[in-house]
């Protein structure tokens, strides 16, 4: 296995000068950036406030409700195809603007929504958005970051999603007291407006300038992100994996018949459908939903799902912490396995008698299950979907497994209230425990482990794996 790139900073006055210049320009990359995964966050668990007064205001029956959910989720579905696409052609910052665009007029829209037809529509417009930057955002950090710390930077990502749902639930349980759910939805273009200011003080990354013949600006770029001496090597690295590929295959596409390419991408496609099918959304979209079936009211429960939010927080602070010690297939397996345990409980916990303390028991193991599931399962997913592909087909083939990740979302989303008035939440969660036991086997036989090698080493040795000998 290749080393990874050598990372040591230089030493004496000019060295650590040049240090902190860097740490100051990957904080700001990553700040601005990720504001991608706020409103990703936000836009996505907002709703869990919004839906129980939208009820009211428009009659919602129970599919009403998954298909108001779920319609951002089909979008972000279409979003994260043409992501992927838009980044390799337009490149990586550019792709993120259009979306910052889109984050605004979309959030404005369904905030004044007079109708379920046009709610409908806004929010499938925004989903474009959520999409589009749930591809863009961790591809920009994961080819900005230098080796050593990419994992971390990209988990920052997820740790900026759970911030926005965080904030999205404080704000809810303010806003709660005056019914005021077009507030709560118009309020996510203030940091959009923030996102697509700051993109234009931000460069595009070196992978991408080399893949447009651009070496001078990579070498810009990497010139504020590495120590000197190995801003030369980086370059030859990333033009030789680039000319390889280039050697080897003529567009994209064609990349993604080879048989080991093709490998990582039913891979990848996998990882998606895990992260989704394990219930994950069910309890960020729906948790005022679960919580007044056991008893308490609306603004309770509404207030109580703050909880999720801040554990959601906190966990993945410490996957990030975590991730580029341990890995992310020993992440990833355990946490599955908590996650599992968690389920059965949550599902057994139905059958106890209602009552107060019931519905803070149902909390708490939401929140355990939030835990495990936010600390290893969605930071290494997002990770390993950033990382494990060429660049060629990085774009493409990421944006092609989100797009499968948004599509199970959306039905997850349209299923799940329909689900608990057909068989209970007992039943629910007992489904998406056993859909944990398969993820686990899944992970344990396909999941590639990718710590602490650069990009470009990193495709040599996924090539070899991925070929049969």
């Amino acid at each position: 296995m290749a080393a990874p790139t050598s990372q040591a900073a230089p030493t004496g006055p000019h060295g650590n000068t040049r240090a902190r210049s860097a740490r100051r320009f990957i904080v700001s990359i990553a700040a601005i950036a990720a504001l991608g995964g706020a409103l990703f966050g936000y836009d996505t668990g907002v709703i869990s406030g919004a839906l129980p007064f939208m009820e009211g205001h428009f009659g919602l029956t129970s599919l009403g409700e998954g298909v108001i959910t779920s319609a951002l989720l089909i979008g972000a579905a279409f979003g994260s195809l043409a992501g992927g696409r838009m980044s390799d052609a337009l490149g990586r910052r550019n792709s993120l603007l259009w979306a910052g665009a889109v984050f605004i007029g979309g959030a404005l829209a369904v905030a004044l929504a007079p109708s379920v037809p046009f709610m409908i529509v806004a929010r499938f417009v925004l989903g474009l958005a959520v999409g589009s930057a749930s591809v863009i955002t961790p591809l920009y950090l994961s080819e900005i970051a230098p080796p050593h710390i990419r994992g971390r930077l990209v988990s920052f990502n997820s740790l900026m999603i759970v911030s926005g749902q965080l904030l999205a639930y404080l704000i809810n349980a303010v806003l709660a007291h005056w019914e005021a759910w077009r507030w709560m939805l118009g309020l996510a273009a203030l940091p959009a407006v923030a996102l697509f200011i700051g993109l234009f003080f931000l460069p595009d990354t070196p992978r991408w300038y080399i893949s447009k013949g651009r070496p001078d600006d990579a070498a810009r770029v990497l010139r504020r992100t590495l120590p000197a001496e190995d801003v030369a090597g980086e370059l030859a690295r990333i033009d030789h994996a680039r000319g390889l590929e280039a050697d080897a295959r003529r567009g994209a596409w064609d990349e993604l018949r080879t048989p080991w390419v093709r490998r990582l991408l039913l891979v990848g496609i996998g990882l998606a459908i895990v992260q989704q099918i394990t219930g994950v959304n069910a309890v960020i979209y729906f948790a005022p939903k679960i919580l007044a079936a056991t008893g308490l009211g609306t603004n309770t429960a509404i207030t109580a799902t703050i909880a999720v939010g801040a554990v959601s927080v906190i966990a993945t602070a410490i996957g990030m912490s975590l991730i580029d010690r341990v890995g992310r297939r020993p992440m990833l397996i355990s946490g599955l396995a908590g996650m599992t345990v968690a389920l059965a409980l949550l599902g057994a916990s139905f059958h106890l008698p209602r009552s107060t303390a019931v519905s803070y028991l149902v909390l708490g193991l939401m929140v355990l299950y939030m835990a495990f599931m936010q600390a290893t399962l969605n930071t290494g997913v997002w990770l390993l979907l950033a990382e494990m592909f060429p660049l060629k087909v990085r774009g493409l083939a990421m944006g092609t497994a989100v797009f499968v990740m948004w599509l199970v979302n959306f039905s997850v989303a349209l299923a799940f209230p329909l689900l608990l008035d057909a068989v209970g939440a007992s039943v629910t969660f007992w489904f998406f425990g056993v859909m944990c036991v398969l993820s686990l086997l899944f992970c344990k036989r396909y999941a590639p482990e990718t710590k602490g090698l650069a990009l470009e080493d990193l495709e040599h040795e996924l090539r070899k794996a991925a070929t049969p000998h």
